[in-house]
């Protein structure tokens, strides 16, 4: 009986697309804060959302290689846009606002929910969200209204462990049976799980290839 929600594995050819899709250029697109700035759906894009400093700027310049192409703010709710990156001429990368919205206005965050509500419902060009989750953590109240929307919206989405260098073998495993368990309670989460740290590498190419396997 295989194990639910795997580690994912590619192949050689597959981390070779990985490699050769990331290996072309990466910009900057443009911030968008309604749906008339977003850029035509005219190439494949995924998302990536994560609660604050759970490390997505950083994995986002690692796969790109480029150290200063997202921005982290240690300040939840501080950035309100939906920031738009390019990938050679083929693919998006939508980097959201981290979520976790404590120290941010209730107005901002009214704003910020139905942005990305009307974004995710609405861009049929969304091939997936990552959904980024704290090794050291696993699955908090914040990641599973993240979670839900996405089950609302029909989004596939699928669970990226960061910082996995971080907690000991035994504690990590723990962390993935804790998020295995979640994700079990929502019908639009990938059946598969990629782990990732920005620090050691870990994991990176295989989230290269699940998205250069997305287009």
């Amino acid at each position: 009986m295989s194990l639910p929600f795997p580690v994912t594995e590619v192949t050689e050819a597959e981390h070779e697309a990985g490699r050769k899709l990331f290996a072309g250029q990466s910009d900057f697109l443009k911030g968008v804060v309604a749906m008339d700035g977003l850029p035509p759906p005219d190439r494949v894009e995924v998302c990536f959302a994560g609660r604050s400093n759970v490390g997505k700027s950083t994995l986002i310049n690692t796969l790109t290689g480029r150290k200063a192409l997202a921005r982290a703010s240690n300040t939840p709710g501080r950035t309100q846009e939906i920031n738009y990156f390019t990938l050679g001429g083929s693919h998006y990368l939508v980097d959201l606002p981290g979520y976790g919205f404590a120290e941010a206005p209730v107005d901002v965050v009214a704003r910020w929910q139905q942005l990305l509500k009307a974004y995710l419902a609405g861009r049929a060009t969304l091939r997936r969200a990552f959904v980024l989750i704290d090794a050291r953590h696993g699955v908090k109240p914040v990641d599973e209204e993240i979670m839900s929307l996405l089950d609302t919206a029909a989004v596939t989405f699928q669970a990226v462990l960061t910082k996995a260098d971080k907690p000991k073998t035994g504690a990590l495993e723990r962390a993935l049976d804790q998020v295995r368990g979640r994700l079990r309670t929502h019908p639009a989460a990938f059946p598969e799980i990629v782990v990732t740290s920005s620090e050691t590498k870990n994991g990176v190419d295989t989230l290269r290839a699940v998205i250069a396997g997305l287009a």
